[in-house]
């Protein structure tokens, strides 16, 4: 089946991280086990794909269960860059996404990933020249800047990405210079989702459920990407779309409550309830005690009260708040 880019985005995506000898087909897998909406590959080199490098092909080769996936991939040279996106396209991935982010040395110092920083003109000129190449969707994960700038360029030139056809953009919210030290001010991710249209995903420091939630409320972004946190845990994909969700699931407790006991009075309704609670909150963390509390109420009132308490005193649970280390 076809992915639905625009669908896709649509739903507050959360996302595995391209990570370089650990995102391979094997996590992704673990990962979409555990949650994963979307997965992106290691980053691929263009080069490598140009030569048919055996690391390379291998790391474009998608199994018929291993989708959604993005392919990444990174260089230096933009017509090498559009060459490999167009066999990338080949191995039919969801999308293509051009690593503009890697700051690691060895990468940054000859002018791919987030070296493309230092230019952002050649920079957008590289995007532009990528998306006339290939019918899928392109993609760029970049940084808010090279770093040491005055003013970081990652607003304009999100403008500018997206004007040559980058369908999405993924701000990881510290600049080159910063590797993962210092914390990710998601607040970039904010102001560049102000200026564009298309979707933008916020990346860095997500540590667990509850910085999931954090980061998408703060910045009204499409979606989170988790990285290193994933490499510990890889049940964080589930449990933020628990956290994502419990409100909703309190919502409907409550709705479904007081329509059958408007219907049917309330003694029937606290009765009927007690075949929903199980499965409307199954996904909400320890809610093992307030279904207990539900079943034991013995009037509308308290099995009211014992909702907006739980979702009240709940808000941190040890689930959500688990530090399981940056991206």
């Amino acid at each position: 089946m076809q992915f639905d880019f625009d669908r896709a985005f649509s739903q507050k995506l959360l996302m595995l991280a391209p990570m370089e000898d650990v995102s391979d087909a094997v996590f992704r897998r673990i990962c979409r086990a555990r949650g994963a909406e979307l997965c992106v590959t290691e980053f691929v080199n263009a080069e490598g794909l140009l030569n048919r490098s055996d690391e390379a092909v291998a790391k474009i080769a998608l199994a018929a269960d291993d989708t959604p996936t993005a392919i990444q991939i990174y260089g230096s040279d933009a017509d090498h860059l559009a060459e490999a996106a167009q066999i990338a396209e080949q191995a039919e991935p969801a999308y293509i996404d051009v690593n503009c982010g890697c700051w690691v040395p060895k990468v940054a110092r000859g002018g791919a990933g987030a070296g493309w920083l230092r230019d952002p003109d050649a920079m957008v000129a590289m995007a532009k020249l990528v998306v006339s190449r290939v019918a899928l969707p392109v993609t760029v994960k970049t940084r808010i800047g090279w770093g040491g700038e005055d003013r970081m360029p990652i607003v304009d030139l999100a403008r500018r990405l997206e004007d040559v056809g980058v369908r999405a953009l993924t701000i990881h919210c510290r600049t080159a210079k910063m590797g993962h030290d210092g914390a990710a001010d998601w607040s970039w991710a904010a102001r560049v989702r102000e200026v564009v249209s298309i979707p933008v995903i916020v990346n860095g420091d997500i540590r667990s459920a509850n910085d999931c939630k954090r980061a998408l409320d703060s910045t009204g972004c499409a979606g989170v990407m988790i990285g290193r946190a994933a490499i510990a845990h890889p049940w964080i994909f589930r449990e933020a779309r628990a956290r994502l969700e419990h409100r909703p699931r309190f919502a409907l407790c409550r709705e479904q409550l007081l329509a059958i006991s408007e219907e049917r009075g309330p003694r029937r309704a606290l009765h009927a309830m007690r075949r929903y609670y199980p499965g409307v909150l199954r996904t909400v963390p320890g809610a093992a005690p307030l279904i207990r509390e539900l079943n034991a109420a013995l009037t509308l009132a308290a099995a009211l009260e014992a909702l907006d308490a739980y979702e009240a005193a709940g808000e941190p649970t040890e689930v959500w708040t688990r530090d399981l280390g940056g991206d």
